[in-house]
């Protein structure tokens, strides 16, 4: 988990940033009961299935799971309930109005306490094709090389 300035990293969805081309992000509230709060202290969760989705002009996130707090007896929910996430009026207008767009979606990305308080960052992605995903994984594979070279070259 990483720590800077006031954030701790929950979660953090490296699939989204392979399947898809981040346009933009938001940052957003996470309607949340006592319980997953202190689930999300201990770090657990998970985003990898999840989804956004604008419906009567509010957003949900579906499949993020949060597990239940060991201690929390009755007053736990379900681990893979809808929550809904707190943005402004404005903020969900202009998501709504770039969704209408051709191939684009939501996706969650991070997961992450900012001072005290949950916030959940999500993209407007476009899908990749196969052959995008192959270049970025050579693009991955040359950089890991050129890393490695200049590690051996520094050693000698």
């Amino acid at each position: 988990m990483a720590k800077k300035a006031g954030m701790k990293l929950i979660a953090n969805n490296k699939k989204a940033f392979h399947d898809y081309f981040i346009e933009d992000t938001y940052e957003a509230g996470i309607a949340l009961a006592g319980t997953e709060v202190k689930s999300l202290r201990s770090g657990k969760c998970s985003i990898k299935e999840a989804f956004v989705r604008v419906e009567n002009g509010e957003v949900y996130v579906y499949g993020m799971h949060i597990t239940p707090y060991e201690k929390g007896n009755i007053f736990n929910k379900d681990p893979l309930r809808v929550r809904k996430l707190l943005l402004h009026r404005y903020e969900i207008d202009k998501i709504e109005a770039k969704l209408k767009e051709k191939g684009l979606t939501l996706v969650p990305l991070k997961v992450y306490f900012k001072d005290s308080l949950v916030k959940i960052e999500i993209g407007m992605a476009r899908g990749k094709k196969l052959y995008d995903k192959r270049q970025d994984i050579a693009k991955k594979d040359q950089r890991r090389e050129a890393e490695r070279d200049f590690k051996v070259k520094n050693l000698y």
